[in-house]
């Protein structure tokens, strides 16, 4: 399947902006399943862009730099993608949580990849006594480590409820945890906390799930923006499988992921400063459009 993915962010500030400096992660990267056919960058009214760096190829990171009195600021990434990932099988013979912590804990792989980047607490998705009990009632160490991440992923999904303006993006882990609502974000920085208590190695996803579902299925929750879900290390022999928390489903043919890290402070799409006296507005549009790819699906 080829995806036509528009996001467009739009900043309406209260008065004269003198400068401001962006950091954006909005080109999708090559990951497992997907393929970047093209991307296209445009911001309104122009300014100096360049490449600030491939964080270690889990995030492509572009710097805009406007040096001119805005009012107004338009930044528009198109991307085709294509994406041919099979729903991920649970097998008779996976390893337990167990042996995939303790295969993670010795692993001496230096790669941006390597399991050991992901074990432990980041800034923003601390461990939490609550979130690791709950959790833990799905992640006992002798279980197979794929089931017991899905079940814990439609766990999530079936005791929490989805509402948008619940949370902010500076809710913790622990609040929306208390709160058993939020969105996206919150659904996956609690199961990511809940994982890394139970010594497995997990990673923060930023990126899309298709717009319009498959003729005859349930349209999928957070198709209108940015979506987030986790990645786990499930052994070397299974390598990083994705968990859809909010939806209770792996990440498969459905999923574009844009970026990777330890927690939503690596991978935002849209970060930086401005120079200014007011405050500002931001108005986000995303569409994810599937069209046949040539020769199959």
């Amino acid at each position: 399947m080829i995806y036509d993915i528009r996001h467009t962010t739009r900043f309406d500030y209260a008065g004269p902006v003198r400068f401001a400096r962006c950091n954006l992660r909005l080109e999708p990267i090559a990951w497992a399943g997907q393929v970047l056919e093209c991307h296209s960058l445009e911001v309104r009214p122009g300014g100096r862009t360049a490449t600030a760096r491939n964080s270690g190829r889990l995030a492509h990171v572009t710097r805009v730099v406007i040096g001119e009195s805005v009012r107004s600021l338009e930044i528009e990434s198109i991307a085709e993608v294509r994406v041919d990932r099979a729903v991920p099988l649970i097998l008779p013979d996976d390893p337990t949580i167990g042996e995939v912590a303790a295969e993670a804990r010795a692993s001496r792989d230096p790669c941006p990849t390597g399991p050991a980047e992901f074990l432990y607490p980041s800034p923003l998705i601390p461990l939490d006594a609550g979130i690791g009990a709950w959790c833990a009632e799905e992640l006992a160490p002798d279980r197979p480590v794929v089931e017991a991440c899905l079940a814990l992923a439609r766990r999530i999904q079936g005791d929490f409820t989805y509402q948008s303006g619940s949370t902010t993006v500076s809710t913790t882990p622990a609040e929306a945890f208390a709160l058993r609502r939020g969105v996206c974000q919150d659904f996956a920085q609690i199961m990511i906390s809940g994982l890394r208590a139970a010594g497995l190695s997990a990673a923060y996803v930023s990126g899309y799930i298709r717009t319009y579902p498959p003729p005859g299925q349930a349209r999928l929750v957070g198709a209108d923006a940015t979506h987030a879900w986790a990645l786990v290390w499930c052994g070397e022999r299974r390598g990083w499988i994705g968990f859809d928390p909010t939806n209770g489903i792996f990440m498969a043919g459905d999923h574009i992921v844009m970026a990777i890290g330890k927690d939503y402070g690596d991978v935002a799409p849209i970060d930086g400063i401005f120079l200014g006296a007011n405050a500002q507005s931001i108005t986000v549009s995303v569409d994810v459009a599937p069209r046949e790819a040539a020769g199959g699906t």
